[in-house]
């Protein structure tokens, strides 16, 4: 069973995990949150693009493999995929058990949800001012 966490904790989890200032992101709805390495116009659209591609699972290919990270002074984990940079959170009240596997599969299942319904919630545009015109 899978148990909504709301937008505004997900921010919040986002922003504490992901620190470096020069790196940009794009949330959506169940968690997933695609960091933009080279963030290049409209975010959302950019973000949208990788998760299309990268986040529905399609079992016995790398689009169905996961890693499980313990976040240290966090509660909850990140799921990752064959993407390095879409990333899925799990409260700990989501998953079945706290094992990697139950971790892993409820992690996976989110980020295919994300990435067939593909609804932004929140961008975090971190690029600088333009510089001198």
């Amino acid at each position: 069973m899978m148990i909504a966490v709301n937008t505004e904790i997900l921010v919040d989890v986002w922003q504490r995990f992901l620190t470096d200032p020069g790196k940009s992101w794009v949330l959506f709805e169940h968690g997933t949150c695609v960091v933009l390495t080279a963030p290049d116009g409209n975010l959302a659209e950019q973000a949208t693009e990788i998760l299309r591609k990268f986040g529905p699972v399609h079992a016995g290919s790398p689009a169905g493999d996961f890693g499980v990270i313990d976040v240290k002074d966090a509660d909850g984990w990140v799921v990752t995929g064959h993407h390095q940079d879409v990333l899925t959170y799990v409260a700990p009240n989501e998953p079945s058990g706290q094992e990697n596997l139950a971790v892993g599969m409820c992690g996976r299942s989110k980020r295919h949800r994300d990435g067939t319904e593909l609804r932004v919630v929140h961008v975090e545009d971190r690029r600088g001012p333009a510089g001198p015109t």
